[in-house]
């Protein structure tokens, strides 16, 4: 279960999460990661559409992402610093929780991937001056 200082509710945040991250898409979901202050504690949220089912599928599907979300906090590297929103797509309502694993847990690693990969940009050297 994710304790209230982990979960995301204000709509700002999701929105500045889903336009200023980094995205990775598989089957069954797309998950949104940005990186936040280092001091705060990662924070998620989710998404789940009625396109996914009715009340009870989307209720199953959400219960089965937080404890994903749960178990990634549990690894202590990923437990500050992050701000990640979970968006579930059509095809998570028939998958079985071994599939949503694998698509979060690879879309996770990959967001974290383009998190920290910042471009080293050539160093600009000024023109010698001739004399």
């Amino acid at each position: 279960m994710l304790s209230s200082q982990h979960r995301m509710r204000a709509s700002a945040d999701f929105s500045t999460t889903v336009r200023s991250g980094v995205r990775s898409g598989r089957r069954n979901l797309v998950l949104y990661a940005a990186a936040v202050n280092p001091a705060q504690p990662t924070a998620f949220g989710f998404i789940v559409s009625k396109a996914v089912g009715n009340a009870v599928i989307r209720n199953r599907v959400k219960r089965r992402l937080r404890e994903l979300a749960a178990d990634s906090l549990r690894d202590k590297q990923y437990a500050q610093g992050l701000a990640v929103v979970v968006r579930a797509l059509p095809a998570a309502a028939s998958a079985d929780f071994v599939a949503l694993e694998h698509d979060y847990r690879k879309a996770f690693k990959t967001a974290v991937i383009k998190l920290t990969a910042t471009p080293i940009a050539p160093a600009r050297v000024a023109p010698e001056e001739k004399g």
